[in-house]
């Protein structure tokens, strides 16, 4: 049985702050004691709460920010962990030393000045992993530890109001550059009139894709349907998903697309370069062009043999190495052994 404190200073829910919470959770139903720091985010905490957990609210504010570290601290001698896990550059910035063993935990190329504090780093990416290496750290300090998403499978199919007979692409992230949702329309251009884009999710690019969208002509057949919940029931409901992220360190949403059963066509970007073998389990197609993104797209709505294959060989490996019993045991296993250098 393992005893950690989880650091994070994320305030929306982002893929870092959900695998966040779905890790804590997960190690107190397998029998672990956690404590969670966070934001005062509502329903962060509400969440964590309903899973019987006892999570604490810091600031976790900028350099002038002189509470949280004491703050931490105090909270962090009362409880006693054995470990301390400070999930992204500012928690970890706010992680003070102590008897337990402190761990940054990485999901990109990170500031590691804010981690100078921490005696072992881990990466849920070999790419992520390597970088560290090569800012100098050593091997025997770096761990790699994947993420877990939750089991997608059979889920009723979202109805999205589509017409007979459409085809639906879905896409699912914060709407931001590195998510490249541009591309996504740029070869919804070159897609015939059945096909339709569902993205989900929100954020700042939204009103400029919007925009794209209607002078492009694709105002009816591509959706923009904000944050959605019902993940899984989208998934369902989908022919092929698409990850056409220019960044994207990890692709949780390739895993869950995986574990979905779905075909997945994505972007060459590090985190679905790590997790697709090209034509087995998905379609690689180069970062940054609709052309090359329409054609993969087209391909695996016009051959559902090979789409089957892909996505059956996609849910094997979640089944294998991303689902939550496998990276549960080993986070498990990292928390019970780690020690202190």
């Amino acid at each position: 049985m393992s005893r950690s404190a989880q650091l994070i200073a994320g305030s929306f829910d982002g893929g870092a702050e959900r695998f966040f919470e779905r890790l804590c959770v997960g190690l107190v139903r397998a029998g672990d004691e956690v404590l969670p720091i966070v934001r005062p985010e509502p329903g962060r905490v509400a969440r964590l709460r309903s899973a019987g957990l006892a999570p604490e609210a810091a600031r976790f504010g900028g350099p002038l920010d002189g509470f949280t570290r004491p703050f931490v601290a105090s909270r962090l001698r009362a409880f006693a962990p054995r470990v301390t896990v400070a999930w992204m550059g500012r928690a970890a910035s706010h992680a003070p030393p102590g008897p337990w063993v402190l761990v940054g935990r990485l999901g990109g190329e990170y500031d590691l000045k804010r981690f100078r504090r921490c005696e072992h780093l881990v990466a849920n990416t070999p790419a992520i992993a390597d970088w560290i290496a090569e800012q100098g750290m050593p091997r025997a300090r770096i761990h790699l530890l994947p993420n877990f998403v939750p089991d997608q499978a059979g889920a009723t199919p979202a109805d999205l109001g589509l017409p007979a007979g459409s085809k639906l692409v879905l896409a699912v992230g914060r709407l931001h550059r590195h998510k490249a949702f541009d591309v996504l329309l740029a070869a919804m251009t070159r897609l015939p009139p059945e096909c339709h884009a569902a993205i989900a999710g929100d954020g700042p690019e939204r009103a400029s894709l919007e925009t794209l969208a209607a002078r492009a002509g694709l105002g009816a057949r591509v959706h923009f349907l904000g944050w959605r919940d019902d993940i899984a029931s989208l998934m369902a409901a989908a022919d092929v998903f698409v990850c056409p992220s220019r960044v994207e360190p990890l692709g949780n949403v390739v895993l869950e697309a995986f574990s979905a059963g779905r075909p997945v066509v994505a972007a060459s970007s590090d985190g679905p370069r790590a997790l697709i073998e090209a034509g087995r389990n998905g379609v690689l197609v180069p970062v940054d062009s609709g052309v090359a993104l329409a054609a993969g797209i087209e391909g695996v709505l016009g051959n559902p043999a090979q789409a089957a294959a892909m996505a059956a060989a996609g849910r094997a490996d979640f089944e294998a190495r991303h689902g939550e019993r496998a990276v549960l045991g080993a986070w498990r296993h990292f928390l019970d052994t780690i020690e202190k250098i």
